[in-house]
């Protein structure tokens, strides 16, 4: 018996990084979308052959795709900075006392 206002999505209570599964399949579906713009950047070029400086433009755009498509597939996210719990002891300074100095 749910109630109409109540949210079944779960709630995160964890920093933990995404599983290597769930990182893969988003480095493969970068690639895939990075690889398939490459063929239709090679079409527009020869639509606009009689324009030499666009099909320039898009023959030109689509040669480093595969290079960046390898290398953003290939990289991972980065590890995060794991910050060391210690335990930390307040320093004090000693108060200053007034003293009497006597000369004599």
């Amino acid at each position: 018996m749910s109630s109409p206002d109540r949210n079944d999505t779960p709630v995160l209570i964890t920093e933990a990084a995404p599983s290597y599964e769930e990182q893969h399949a988003a480095r493969r579906k970068k690639y895939a979308i990075m690889m398939s713009l490459r063929f239709p950047c090679l079409i527009l070029a020869a639509l606009f052959a009689h324009t030499w400086w666009l099909a320039l433009f898009f023959i030109v755009l689509s040669v480093p795709l595969p290079w960046m498509a390898v290398l953003i597939a290939n990289d991972r996210p980065p590890r995060k900075t794991e910050k060391a719990s210690r335990y930390e002891v307040e320093r004090r300074a000693i108060a200053q006392k007034s003293t009497t100095v006597i000369d004599g």
